[in-house]
């Protein structure tokens, strides 16, 4: 056929072009390693994807993954087997390699009752860090003064059943296991932002539901993932299954594989543009034509107007001084919102860890969708937060456009976690976070908060959860005023905008108005949980002390201060340490105050707290020496400051502290 006949017909051309594509992409996928195509990815109905170092015996081969990680699909879930107990698989990490596992006992009996403890010998699994004891006694004569879990459908008029955290805590409150036939730990995953309050309006199987998490120890594949290719596990080694042939770490660091797989975009593309580009632009005409003058499509377009007459892309990336930020560079920043990018989750929504396309390390918070519906007020608002600019305060680089599906703000990525993960989290340590650092951290979040509330900003979820710490435990407060962006009656179940559990300011349940009294008391706790490494709430404390606030109050008021604190500070061995948290307590005792009017402001705590870091006691003790007796904190009748006398904290701070130890 020559040049002219081959133009003057199209329909056999087309043919003959689309027959020599399709013949090249068969033969491409032909030549595929078959151990590549075998070793994808497969899921249990909704469950997570399964891969190396998983295999399903039904759907894989056995060089997929290790021999002893097996997988069954049964019932549309993916079931483990361990030490002949299954188990469901609720999610797996493979960024960490680590899974949650629950009982799949409790989603198919009426009364799950676990008989024995979880044993992962012989397994190439272990327990993570957030395991908690859920331990369940079984045929007690009596059950105990003390909350628990009651398990009605395994007791019976006599003879009690119950579960409870922490089974030795049942030993302080004089209730002895042998009162009871048998008990079994069984690990459940609470994680330090868990709402208490919720945990104990559960019932033991909800509890239960919430699975734990074990780790793995296997061949990093993260590198053959990167150069294309599947792993494996074949002749007793680590391999790494290309598109052509197998590898032993990558698909020669991807080279190979990607020239291959640009063929396959380049005979994709080919075939686009020749079959269905024609079409859309068909469609898209069409749909065109029959609405142009269509009464509701005018409607819309009269609606959405702009003033300005561009729209937000128009505008280039920024938006009245806000970055815009598109949803596909979220998405790619954090792997298509990858679960296990996940680095916490509160009453706005859930954050995650992403790289930006410039290298930046960001937070991305995606916002709850229920919450997004004033949107010309979120883009307003958040200019005002992206204008407040402070040492102690995350920055908030920018958000998604206001025509973008979901609403994400990105945040600055701070590395060395949380306040409340150094106290009595993951990273917590005895002796790891010295006083000094403690009181280094109270003054520059007081400092944060002064800020805010001279921005005329309220904070409203002030937590150690949400003061971050960089690598030199700089003091990052987050959150903060995002409670402006939406309705005050917005809930949630974890972390409510208007406070959290534990740190809620009491009057708020009478009057349900938050103001900056509010963040002083939410700062109170704060300070309580630096001297005494706590938490804010704790159900396996005494019904009394479930809250932090209410304990440090009672041993303020008994003269018991030295119950409160931390052992690890020095407080009996280091006098100016004891003077100071004794300080440190008093002003601590002042936020607390139920009476909002009797809390000093943030301005007036900033500086007691600056006091107290750069006094000298050493000094004092010299010039002055009042016993222990006399100190205003351990009176027997302590009187709060009154609003006046609040406004010279640093006078009275001075003169009332402990002279002597």
């Amino acid at each position: 056929m020559d040049l002219q006949n081959f133009f003057m017909s199209p329909k056999p051309s087309l043919t003959y072009i689309s027959f020599i594509i399709l013949t090249s992409l068969v033969n491409y996928i032909l030549s595929l390693d078959p151990k590549f195509q075998a070793c994808a990815p497969y899921t249990c109905g909704d469950g997570p994807n399964i891969s190396y170092p998983f295999w399903i015996p039904q759907e894989q081969e056995p060089f997929c993954g290790y021999p002893n990680f097996t997988i069954i699909c049964k019932d549309k879930n993916p079931i483990l087997t361990i030490t002949n107990d299954d188990y469901i698989i609720k999610d797996i990490f493979y960024s960490n390699q680590s899974f949650l596992v629950a009982y799949t006992a409790i989603y198919k009996d009426t009364c799950p009752t676990p008989l024995h403890n979880v044993s992962l010998d012989h397994t190439p699994y272990n327990f993570s860090l957030y395991r908690s004891d859920f331990s369940i006694f079984y045929n007690c004569t009596s059950k105990p003064n003390y909350p628990i879990y009651e398990l009605v459908c395994a007791s019976n008029s006599t003879l009690h059943s119950f579960a409870v955290f922490h089974k030795e805590a049942l030993e302080l409150h004089n209730y002895l296991s042998d009162w009871c036939q048998s008990f079994v730990d069984v690990p459940v995953d609470v994680h330090n932002g868990v709402n208490f309050t919720s945990l104990l309006l559960m019932n033991y199987t909800d509890v239960l539901k919430m699975g734990f998490s074990l780790n793995w120890s296997a061949h990093d594949c993260n590198s053959c993932e990167k150069s294309n290719g599947r792993c494996g596990f074949e002749n007793n080694e680590f391999v790494c299954f290309c598109g052509d042939r197998p590898h032993l770490e990558t698909c020669d660091d991807g080279k190979h594989d990607n020239k291959q797989w640009k063929f396959v975009v380049g005979v994709g593309a080919c075939l686009v543009m020749v079959f269905i580009i024609p079409g859309v632009i068909f469609f898209i005409h069409r749909r065109r034509m029959k609405k142009k003058y269509d009464p509701s499509t005018l409607l819309s377009r009269s609606i959405s107007y702009d003033p300005s007459g561009t729209t937000d892309q128009e505008r280039g990336s920024s938006y009245f001084g806000v970055h815009l930020f598109t949803y596909n560079e979220l998405e790619e920043a954090t792997n298509n919102f990858d679960s296990a990018k996940e680095l916490g989750d509160g009453g706005f929504g859930t954050v995650y860890y992403g790289i930006l396309r410039d290298g930046r390390q960001v937070a991305v918070k995606r916002l709850y969708e229920h919450n997004c519906k004033r949107v010309e007020q979120f883009m307003n608002e958040v200019d005002i937060l992206t204008r407040l600019r402070h040492p102690n305060l995350v920055s908030l680089y920018g958000c998604t456009s206001r025509t973008c599906r979901e609403l994400l703000l990105v945040y600055e990525y701070i590395p060395n976690g949380t306040v409340a993960d150094h106290l009595h989290g993951d990273l917590a340590k005895p002796g790891a976070l010295p006083f000094p650092t403690r009181m280094k951290i109270a003054v520059e979040t007081a400092s944060a908060l002064a800020y805010l509330h001279s921005s005329d900003i309220i904070h409203r979820d002030v937590k150690t959860n949400n003061i971050l710490l960089d690598n030199n435990f700089l003091v990052k407060v987050a959150d903060f005023g995002l409670s402006r962006l939406f309705p005050t009656d917005v809930t949630h179940v974890s972390t409510a905008p208007q406070g959290t559990p534990g740190y809620v300011d009491p009057e708020y349940h009478e009057c349900y108005q938050l103001t900056e009294k509010s963040d002083v008391f939410s700062f109170g706790v704060v300070l309580i949980e630096l001297i005494s490494s706590m938490p804010a709430v704790d159900i396996t404390r005494h019904r009394h002390e479930i809250n932090l606030s209410n304990m440090a109050m009672n041993k303020i008021q008994n003269h018991t201060l030295h119950e409160l604190v931390d052992p690890s500070l020095g407080f009996e061995s280091d006098c100016t340490v004891k003077n100071m948290i004794t300080d440190v307590a008093e002003l601590a005792f002042q936020c607390l105050q139920y009476d909002k009017e009797m809390r000093p402001s943030m301005v007036v705590v900033l500086e007691a707290l600056k006091d107290i870091q750069h006094k000298d006691y050493v000094k004092d003790k010299e010039e002055i020496n009042i016993s222990a007796d006399d100190v205003v904190l351990l009176k027997n009748d302590p009187v709060p400051l009154s609003p006046d006398s609040a406004l010279n904290w640093n006078i009275s701070t001075s003169s009332t502290s402990n002279g002597s130890c």
